[in-house]
């Protein structure tokens, strides 16, 4: 126990009275960096790598023809179990969130959850440098010491889950403003005598240049038509993908459209010119809320100036009658 109790107050003495915790921080740290760094140097499977050449013999040889499927970031494969989900439910969800945000990778998750680890510990290691090595942490309690340091953490770690949900917002904001232009677009290729698939290839590629998000869910609907997929399925999977109410029930009609053998066209002319009607609902909406988000703004910024200008006077001069009674 002697040495213990002379070894601590070593560390006491050079690096202060946080000196402890600081080099079991420290120590901490060093074991994680080691650890991830065995991890990512640990030779692959064998299993693996034969099974990947026995399902691609030509894998080894040309590995710029390999097939987009088995186009993996082969270093987070390494964390598969740690960077994904083990409920298929959650996992399910997770990637549907990300979709919706516009990342359409396999390793969408993967990256996902790795950001929010780095950045997680980014943010406790920077904190610590803060407080323990630069000084910005003289004087605190070790409680506060603990709770400054996690803080940083919490929010890195929190980070790509704001960013996620922002896009996702902005995404479908982008996707409802540009569908109505899409029917239109849509109508006018169907009335010219063009099949669902060809218009949707041309309505994506007129929508490139203002609506590049709502283009992608059509380019994604092309390329699985052409690969075989059934139409049903993939215009169900465009509505979920996209999570806009409108897009869903565009869905619905031209599903119903093509089980009952109805005029696409017809069908088109009349969800588009409710789609319209809607446009100009939420502009008008938009424009209804204007004046009472205004008013606050308009309060704080107009009558704090007008009260100084009518009782500034008023209040001066009742101030120098004071000070003249006094002498």
């Amino acid at each position: 126990m002697e040495i213990f109790a002379n070894l601590n107050e070593t560390i006491v003495n050079i690096l202060g009275p946080l000196g402890p915790m600081i080099l079991l921080g420290t120590v901490g740290l060093i074991m994680v960096v080691v650890t991830v760094a065995m991890m990512l140097s640990q030779p692959e499977d064998p299993m693996e790598k034969l099974k990947r050449s026995v399902q691609n013999p030509n894998a080894e040889k040309t590995p710029e023809k390999r097939l987009r499927q088995g186009e993996r970031n082969e270093q987070l494969q390494k964390f598969a179990s740690f960077l994904e989900p083990k409920d298929v439910a959650e996992l399910s969800k997770k990637q549907l969130q990300l979709r919706q945000a516009g990342y359409q990778s396999k390793d969408a998750v993967r990256f996902f959850h790795f950001a929010q680890f780095a950045l997680g510990i980014l943010g406790l290691i920077l904190a610590f440098v803060y407080l323990n090595l630069l000084g910005g942490g003289e004087g605190f309690s070790t409680q506060k010491m603990m709770i400054y340091t996690i803080i940083p953490g919490a929010i890195g770690y929190y980070i790509p889950t704001y960013w996620v949900t922002r896009r996702v917002e902005i995404r479908k904001e982008e996707i409802t403003r540009g569908f109505p232009d899409s029917l239109d677009m849509m109508l006018v290729c169907v009335e010219a005598g063009q099949s669902l698939d060809q218009c949707i290839v041309r309505v994506a590629r007129e929508l490139h240049a203002s609506y590049p998000a709502l283009a992608q869910e059509f380019d994604v609907v092309a390329y699985e038509m052409k690969a075989g997929k059934d139409k049903t399925t993939v215009l169900n999977d465009m509505g979920e993908r996209c999570g806009v109410q409108d897009v869903s029930s565009f869905v619905t009609v031209l599903i119903q459209s093509a089980t009952f053998g109805t005029s696409i066209a017809e069908a088109l002319r009349v969800y588009a010119g409710e789609m319209r009607d809607k446009r100009v609902m939420r502009a008008e909406e938009a424009a209804n809320k204007l004046p009472t988000k205004m008013t606050l703004a308009t309060m704080m910024l107009t009558v704090p100036p007008l009260l100084i200008i009518l009782v500034g006077p008023s209040v001066h001069g009742i101030t120098q009658l004071g000070n003249m009674g006094v002498n």
